[in-house]
């Protein structure tokens, strides 16, 4: 969908280093050096192994958390440590179980000072492209697990921040409604000019989604693979079955159980070691 421009990025992670602090001199060292971008319109998925620092890395993005070195950029400007900047999904929807799905879709823009009227006029406009037309009354028990997390992403984009941080959204979804929801995912996505950064665990939905695929090494996280996905678009479930799609998965889990030195990365976008 995007082209690289001689522009900058979107959002640039450079350079980003964190370690913990655990007390009596001790600390956990947990990302080391981390740099990737993402350009307007672009969507790009981070892969790597459970307690690599994810994340920590997304928390750092918005503005939750200090990196002990580095910087984090929108346009070229340094934001590190600014909120407002990036709609943060985390992996549990976290929809109140007391407020009808509406209530729940406007609540951050009422949290940011607007009028509930408003924000609720701007949050359904939105049902419809959602797949929720119907349930703005409706409590979260109510519906199912996809829809749910529909009306996560709703609340999450309606915010209108610069760049989407997607922390696994389909992590505890059945198997044939994440395929559901990856597919209703690149659709909306398609139709909007969102910047988008995917946290998964499966290689097969970072392929599938993304313009990129970020792999992270075991902790202390560092980029061990940045690698394009040169997939047509719209992509279909029988993308998923072309020997494109393996080469890139073979490419991917290579790359993950590959051992020796985690800081020996490749751009794959170029075949070549990364400077």
């Amino acid at each position: 969908m995007s082209e690289t421009t001689a522009a900058a990025p979107r959002v640039e992670v450079r350079a980003i280093t964190k370690s913990f602090d655990l007390g009596r001199g001790e600390s956990r060292h947990v990302i080391e050096d981390v740099d990737f971008s993402a350009q307007q319109g672009e969507f790009v998925a981070i892969i790597g192994p459970s307690g690599c620092g994810k994340s920590t890395l997304f928390n750092i993005m918005a503005g939750l958390e200090k990196p002990r070195g580095g910087e984090i950029l929108i346009d070229g400007r340094a934001v590190t440590g600014e909120r407002e900047h990036f709609a943060y999904m985390p992996q549990k929807d976290l929809l109140f179980p007391w407020r009808t799905i509406l209530q729940n879709t406007a609540l951050g823009l009422e949290v940011r000072g607007g009028s509930k009227k408003t924000a609720r006029a701007r949050a359904a406009s939105l049902f419809p492209a959602f797949g929720l037309s119907g349930f703005e009354n409706s409590h979260p028990f109510e519906l199912s697990g996809g829809m749910r997390q529909r009306a996560a992403l709703l609340r999450t984009v309606v915010q209108d921040r610069d760049v989407l941080l997607l922390d696994e959204p389909f992590g505890a979804l059945d198997s044939l409604t994440r395929t559901d929801m990856q597919a209703w995912l690149q659709d909306v996505w398609s139709h909007n000019s969102w910047t988008a950064v995917l946290i998964t665990h499966d290689i097969r939905e970072a392929i599938y989604l993304a313009d990129r695929v970020v792999v992270l090494s075991p902790r202390p996280a560092s980029v061990r693979l940045n690698l394009r996905i040169d997939l047509p678009r719209p992509r279909q479930l029988s993308t998923m079955a072309s020997a494109r799609f393996a080469h890139y998965e073979l490419q991917l889990l290579e790359t993950l159980h590959r051992p020796g030195n985690p800081n020996d990365t490749t751009d794959a976008a170029h075949g070549r070691p990364r400077a």
